[in-house]
C-alpha cells in the first residue's frame, strides 16, 4: 500500500527535500521514529480520501493518523512542498510539457465546516464559513501556485499575489521563467487598476470585460483551470475544509498540485 500511495520515482524526489530529524539524546529513548515515507502515505491517503486523521487505518501505512498530522505539519512549516513541486515543474519544463506564454487564473469556493483562519462568510452561500482557493496554471492546465483565503474575499484581490507566487522554472538553458506573457481571467478579475500592474510586470492581460456579451472566445483557453480545479476536487479532503489551521490545509492544496504534476511527469517519461 505504501509503494501504491508513494510510487518510488516519486520518493526518491521528495527525500533529499525533508529536515533532517533531531538527534536522540538517550541511549533507550523508546521506540523509533516512523518511517517517513509511510507517514507521506498516510497524507496522501487521507488526501485522497477524504476521511479524518483518526480514522486512517493502519493497514495502510502502519502509523497512526495523529503521527502523520503531525509530519504534515513539520514539513509544510519546512515548506516541503513548495521546493518539492518547483523541482517538477523544472522536470517538465526540461520535457517541454508547460506552455509558459499563457497563464490562466480562477478561484473557487470551500466550505469550513469548523471556521478557522482564512474563513469567513461566503456570499455564494448564505453567509456560511467558508474560504477560497485562488489557483494559476499554465497554458495547458498545470498548477503553478495556489493560495487560501476567506470566503469573503473578492478573486480579483490575488491576481497580483498568484503571479508573484509563481516559482522561477528552470529546466532549459537560459535564464528562469517566472511571468507569462499573457495572462487570462474572467469577469471577476476586470478591474483596470490590476490590467495596469499586469503590465508594469511586463504580462499582457486577456481579461474578459464586466457587461459585455459572451462568445468573446477567451473561454477557448481559459477552461483548462476549470479542469484543474476538478482535479484538485478529486482529493476530497479539499472539497471541504476540515482543518481549523489554514496553513495546513493549504499543505494539502500544495500537496495535490505535486500529485497532480507528478502524475503528469510520469505519463511524460
Amino acid at each position: 500500500m505504501v509503494e501504491e500511495l508513494v510510487p518510488d520515482d516519486l520518493w526518491r524526489r521528495v527525500e533529499p527535500l525533508l529536515p533532517a530529524r533531531a538527534p536522540r539524546r538517550y541511549r533507550h529513548p523508546g521506540r523509533l521514529p516512523v518511517d517517513d515515507r509511510a507517514a507521506l502515505a498516510g497524507i496522501v491517503f487521507v488526501l485522497k480520501t477524504g476521511i479524518t486523521w483518526r480514522e486512517l487505518p493502519r493497514s495502510v501505512c502502519g502509523c497512526s493518523g495523529v503521527t502523520c498530522w503531525r509530519r504534515l505539519r513539520d514539513w509544510t512549516e519546512a515548506g516541503v512542498w513548495p521546493a518539492l513541486h518547483e523541482t517538477l515543474l523544472d522536470q517538465l519544463r526540461a520535457l517541454k510539457k508547460l506552455e509558459l506564454d499563457v497563464a490562466v487564473a480562477d478561484a473557487s469556493h470551500v466550505r469550513a465546516l469548523k471556521r478557522g483562519d482564512a474563513t469567513g462568510p461566503s456570499p455564494v452561500d448564505r453567509g456560511r464559513p467558508g474560504s477560497k482557493h485562488h489557483l494559476i496554471t499554465d497554458g495547458t492546465g498545470v498548477p503553478l501556485a495556489v493560495l487560501l483565503t476567506s470566503g469573503n474575499r473578492h478573486d480579483s484581490t490575488q491576481l497580483l499575489p498568484l503571479v508573484r507566487a509563481m516559482p522561477k522554472i528552470r529546466g532549459t538553458r537560459g535564464r528562469p521563467r517566472q511571468r507569462p506573457r499573457r495572462l487570462y481571467a474572467d469577469r471577476g478579475y476586470d478591474y483596470d487598476v490590476h490590467r495596469r500592474s499586469l503590465r508594469t510586470l511586463g504580462i499582457t492581460p486577456r481579461i474578459a470585460r464586466r457587461g459585455t456579451p459572451h462568445g468573446s472566445g477567451l473561454g477557448k483557453v481559459r477552461w483548462v483551470v476549470e479542469r484543474t480545479f476538478s482535479w484538485l476536487h478529486q482529493y476530497k479532503r479539499l472539497r471541504i475544509r476540515w482543518e481549523r489551521r489554514a496553513d495546513i490545509h493549504l499543505g494539502l492544496m500544495q500537496l495535490a498540485c505535486v500529485l497532480i504534476c507528478y502524475r503528469k511527469l510520469a505519463t511524460s517519461l
